[in-house]
């Protein structure tokens, strides 16, 4: 019977103790009213937050420059186009140069297909989100089309109905011929 009381003396000092020191805690803590003031205190160093980026401006995200970037694969391993990776991952160090070879390929006066050339150039095919609408590759375009309608011109029925018609013979008694008068087994 002690060991009951021990239990319940200390469940009775615990909830005293929460009771009293919980609401203090949440006293102490006030939310920031600006990012960098406040109870969490002032971000002196933003560097060591992270890899320092460059500010965006206007000319980093034209139509045209995403329209390049979405055409070309990043090479970081990533599988996303230069410019999602760009925007999305943040860790990432190769869509940010990626992106400044755009950039110093449009300030050069080259145009859309110029630049998608040049990447092509120097790191082969591979690195096109598609592959070009020319030659063998349009095999890659067609051919699932086509299998689809091939496929659907030879059948003359559904799949779907041959085979509940197989099932329902299959299911089906046989007739059994009736036993011959006279006969018997030994």
């Amino acid at each position: 019977m002690r060991a009951g009381r021990r239990v319940d003396v200390a469940l009775a000092a615990g909830l005293l103790l929460l009771c009293v020191y919980a609401p203090m805690r949440l006293c102490a803590q006030t939310l920031d009213s600006l990012p960098t003031t406040g109870a969490s205190g002032k971000l002196w160093d933003p560097a060591r937050a992270g890899r320092p980026l460059a500010p965006v401006t206007a000319r980093d995200n034209t139509d045209a420059i995403q329209a390049i970037e979405k055409r070309l694969r990043c090479t970081c391993g990533c599988q996303l186009d230069v410019y999602t990776c760009r925007t999305t991952d943040f860790t990432c160090e190769t869509s940010p140069a990626m992106h400044q070879r755009v950039l110093a390929l449009t300030d050069q006066g080259k145009s859309g297909p110029e630049i998608v050339d040049a990447f092509v150039r120097d790191n082969g095919v591979s690195i096109l989100m598609a592959p070009p609408k020319h030659g063998f590759n349009l095999a890659g375009y067609f051919m699932p089309s086509i299998l689809i309608l091939v496929a659907a011109a030879g059948d003359d029925e559904p799949r779907c109905a041959s085979r509940l018609r197989l099932s329902r013979r299959a299911r089906a008694p046989e007739p059994r011929a009736a036993p011959v008068q006279g006969l018997t087994s030994c």
